[in-house]
């Protein structure tokens, strides 16, 4: 009777797991096409479905494969990778990553083998690989890398290879005491001048192995196309000049705005003092200039106004005043009878005859009637003709 009890009760416990493992496979559908054990969650052949790290895996695996998905490194799967503190390999790559910002990995402190290759990574931060104490072998080949900083790879204390290869990087500035055994640089597009320099001279003093070093060369400059980047001719005598001058131009350059930056400063009001000490008030130079223009524009408006109340009624008066009208014919004939009229009342000049005085009124006025019976006015408008 005892046995029998406890098939039944074991039995319904496998029951229970399996209820509990059909509903995670059901609230995460994603994970049913992923290799999941206690050890490995193999997540490679899920047809690039797979966008977020999914929650539902064991807090132990030591070894997780998310490759050829669609995962992009977000807040919230850092969280969940910060969870695995037993995980001593993660592959990463095939997948959509275009950042690799600070702690990306952090609480990993078993990690050895990070491979993130083949992905869209463009930047990488300092401190992107800190906590990293046992990473071993790092792959970043086929990104889209431009930079990388001497301080990146100061954390990974245990680092031994790093593949940088295929990535679009013209120099690398690495410090003397970092150690690898392995390194690959080829498929980039190194530029052999003083910017190389340090790196050639770390793989000659170092025992670094460089991987393919046929295929690592020069791009730039064209004369020292194809040749390695590890044997081209760097001369440091030349790097040192140049850099002696640059730090110069630098330097001058600096100079020259720090004594901009202190005459400003001390042209500013607040820091021009008096001779009993106290700070002398200087007028800013764009107010004075505008309030210059408001008072020579306010008192030429004023001045132009007065005259115009002045001479307004003068000038009305002179319009309304001024009038013609045409002459008729037996206007001027009047006007001849008592012009004549006036004249014989001047007295005579003895000596003369009676057509003295018709002579004189001809020099004087020279009033002579027109053939159309008009007298010429000089006020009347050119317009009028003769049909008028």
């Amino acid at each position: 009777m005892l046995p029998l009890r406890s098939n039944r009760k074991a039995l319904n416990m496998k029951l229970s797991w399996l209820v509990i493992w059909a509903g995670t496979l059901f609230l995460n559908p994603v994970t049913a096409d992923c290799n999941i054990t206690s050890q490995t969650v193999t997540c490679e052949e899920s047809g690039k479905n797979l966008s977020n790290i999914p929650t539902n895996l064991f807090r132990n695996v030591t070894k997780i494969t998310f490759k050829n998905n669609k995962i992009t490194l977000k807040d919230s799967d850092k969280e969940i990778l910060q969870s695995f503190i037993n995980l001593t390999e993660l592959y990463l790559n095939e997948n959509m990553i275009t950042v690799l910002y600070n702690n990306s990995f952090c609480n990993l402190t078993k990690l050895i083998i990070l491979d993130i290759s083949n992905n869209y990574i463009s930047t990488v931060h300092k401190a992107a690989f800190a906590g990293l104490n046992q990473l071993s072998v790092l792959n970043l080949s086929y990104n889209m890398i431009t930079q990388l900083g001497s301080d990146v790879f100061t954390s990974l204390k245990s680092l031994t290879v790093l593949s940088l290869q295929c990535n679009f990087l013209k120099s690398f500035h690495i410090k003397s005491s970092f150690k690898l055994i392995k390194i690959v640089l080829a498929g980039n597009p190194w530029t052999c001048s003083c910017d190389l320099l340090d790196l050639q001279i770390w793989l000659t003093a170092s025992s670094v192995t460089m991987e393919n070093e046929n295929n690592t060369t020069c791009t730039f400059p064209n004369n020292k196309e194809k040749f390695s980047i590890k044997t081209a001719a760097i001369q440091s005598a030349d790097c040192k000049t140049e850099k002696a001058s640059l730090e110069n131009t630098v330097t001058s350059t600096s100079a020259i705005k720090l004594k901009s930056i202190a005459l400003l400063t001390a042209l500013t009001p607040n820091n021009i003092t008096g001779n009993n000490g106290t700070h002398a008030e200087l007028p800013l130079l764009g107010k004075s200039w505008t309030f210059l223009a408001g008072v020579l524009g306010f008192v030429l408006s004023v001045t132009l106004l007065i005259f115009t109340a002045i001479k307004c009624p003068t000038w009305y008066r002179y319009l309304i005043s001024y009038s013609h009208r045409r002459l008729e014919e037996n206007d001027s004939e009047m006007f001849e009878q008592e012009f004549s009229a006036d004249m014989n009342s001047f007295p005579t000049v003895s000596g003369t005859n009676n057509e003295d005085p018709v002579v004189i009124f001809e020099k004087i006025h020279a009033f002579v009637p027109g053939e159309d019976g008009f007298i010429e006015d000089k006020y009347i408008d050119s317009y009028v003709t003769e049909g008028s």
